[in-house]
């Protein structure tokens, strides 16, 4: 977080808004120190030097960043029983003197982020940073607040959480949520093979199979069947889909309907009864008998 907007004559600063919203929330006066001035708050330098050379030399690995804090919590949890030279008592004991004068933290957490007003695009993008976003089409040419985290962009319209996205660092990406662009590709089935927001969606490979299988037996209507079922993970997770879907090709229920009943089933623990009568099948072949006759056609234009 920046500090300092502007550093006026006289030891005066102007806030940043998003510092002086963290004051306003946790009630705290400020002292800033002269900028290139690492003296004039030596104490902070200190511990900050003796985190890095104790937690963070050599440099640890951690799969996120919630991992890292929470073993860095740990360590300095370890500390408190240390005593530090020049004082009779530990770490924890002080700490708990200090707490005992400091006032109560509000209910609710400071909500760290920028906040930025924009309007929803036509394709349903809206634009953070130089990277743009996706929204559920619904949301399209809609006024649109976003909250920029560290590791998250939140999209909200009105009192509305819309979307949430992993937050990218890169120059001009687009990042996609497939889930936004389900309702308009129902309507629109023909570009389902060619979807942008769809490429690179990690679904499981019965996903795929029934993708197929639907497409080879009902045509159009099997990519809009298809398209159904990829909208079921709007209201069910993704193990409950997956494990219907799976149960659907084995019973030979190739169907939107079918999968929303298993899956029904699942969650309520009773027997699927289906009537795997109604369900489409793949079209039986019709194999002609070979007719002399139809080659007579080729020993005309061979003769010509």
């Amino acid at each position: 977080m920046i500090a300092v907007a502007k550093i006026l004559g006289g030891g005066k600063r102007v806030r940043t808004r998003t510092f002086s919203e963290l004051q306003s929330h946790y009630l705290f006066e400020d002292r800033f120190g002269r900028p290139g001035k690492g003296n004039d708050k030596g104490n902070v330098e200190g511990v900050i030097g003796y985190g890095r050379r104790n937690f963070l030399v050599p440099a640890p690995r951690f799969d996120s960043f919630d991992a890292l804090n929470a073993w860095l919590e740990e360590q300095c949890l370890k500390r408190q029983n240390d005593v530090v030279r020049g004082h009779g008592e530990s770490i924890g004991e002080r700490l708990l003197r200090d707490l005992d004068a400091l006032m109560t933290l509000p209910s609710t957490p400071y909500d760290a982020c920028e906040k930025v007003s924009t309007r929803a695009t036509s394709i349903s993008m809206i634009r953070y940073r130089n990277n743009d976003y996706s929204v559920p089409v619904a949301f399209a040419h809609h006024e649109v607040q976003v909250r920029g985290y560290i590791h998250e962009i939140v999209i909200g319209c009105g009192t509305e959480i819309i979307a949430r996205h992993r937050r990218s660092y890169e120059k001009a990406d687009m990042i996609f949520d497939p889930m936004h662009y389900l309702p308009l590709l129902e309507q629109k089935v023909g570009a389902l093979d060619q979807a942008a927001p769809l490429q690179g969606w990690d679904l499981p490979e019965a996903f795929a199979t029934l993708h197929r299988l639907l497409e080879a037996r009902m045509g159009k209507a099997g990519k809009r069947e298809y398209v159904q079922v990829l909208r079921l993970l709007e209201t069910f997770e993704m193990e409950h889909v997956h494990a219907a879907i799976l149960q659907a090709l084995d019973l030979g229920a190739i169907g939107y309907d079918a999968i929303k009943h298993l899956i029904l089933c699942r969650i309520e623990r009773r027997p699927p009864r289906l009537d795997l009568d109604i369900y489409p099948y793949l079209p039986k072949a019709v194999v002609e008998t070979t007719k002399p006759a139809s080659y007579a056609v080729l020993l005309s234009e061979v003769a010509a």
